[in-house]
């Protein structure tokens, strides 16, 4: 009996290591109410082109805007009172915008409001 769990425990750890691993891939969630929003690191500003950007936004003197939820991938901005900026060319052309949000800089999909990078 003690063999047989053991067994049953092994094959159960060997078919959850590829599903670890998968999580740990190139990709970013953020729970949301009511679902999960998945996009890949190169969909957002380059991990090489962060520290370029986070000095652009505090040249550029971006007011920050104060929400009481969590900024979260996949979180929605409100309707009012949040100014969106263009991305400058430089850092890729996308289809986003950016904002700041309780002192984090984050893309934003314009036409949901959707935050869809948390950039780091």
């Amino acid at each position: 009996m003690r063999n047989r769990l053991l067994a049953i425990a092994a094959i159960a750890g060997a078919m959850s290591a590829p599903i670890a691993a998968q999580a740990q891939s190139e990709m970013t969630t953020g729970a949301v109410r009511g679902g999960t929003v998945v996009i890949n690191d190169d969909e957002g500003i380059a991990v090489e082109q962060r520290p370029a950007f986070r000095e652009y936004i505090v040249r550029e003197r971006v007011p920050t805007y104060t929400i009481p939820d969590r900024v979260v991938v996949g979180g929605v901005l409100p309707e009012s009172g949040v100014t969106y900026y263009d991305v400058p060319e430089r850092f890729g052309m996308m289809p986003y915008r950016y904002t700041v949000v309780n002192g984090e800089t984050v893309l934003v999909e314009p036409r949901s409001r959707r935050i869809v990078q948390v950039v780091e």
